[in-house]
């Protein structure tokens, strides 16, 4: 356990139907040197978000970590027009985590043949 009051938190825009990406699941995974160590994996919700902190304060701890969302699922079932194997299987996002009371925001705006992510609020 830690004192920390940071948290993160994630939410996935799907920007080819202008929805939140509902049902993606994503895997978060701390990175410790070279290994890569699973922590959970979550899916989003209606609104395109987890139900809970993706990393609650409990756990949140510095260091790098990666978000992989899992987006081939998602864009079959969204009716892409894509053949297979899909442009975009899955989505690794790799992040620091260097400020233990903040809310650390990692969004994905998605559409089949792209994303884009920032630090949000």
């Amino acid at each position: 356990m830690t004192d920390a009051k940071g948290y993160l938190t994630t939410h996935v825009l799907d920007t080819s139907l202008g929805l939140p990406a509902a049902g993606l699941q994503i895997d978060l995974y701390a990175l410790e040197g070279e290994t890569r160590r699973h922590i959970r994996s979550m899916q989003t919700n209606s609104d395109g978000r987890t139900d809970s902190p993706i990393l609650p304060s409990e756990e949140f701890k510095l260091g790098v970590y990666e978000l992989v969302f899992q987006t081939m699922d998602y864009l079959k079932r969204t009716a892409s027009a894509q053949k297979e194997p899909f442009f975009l299987a899955d989505i690794p996002i790799r992040f620091g985590i260097n400020d233990l009371d903040a809310h650390y925001h990692v969004p994905l705006l998605l559409s089949p043949y792209g994303y884009s992510t920032y630090r949000g609020s």
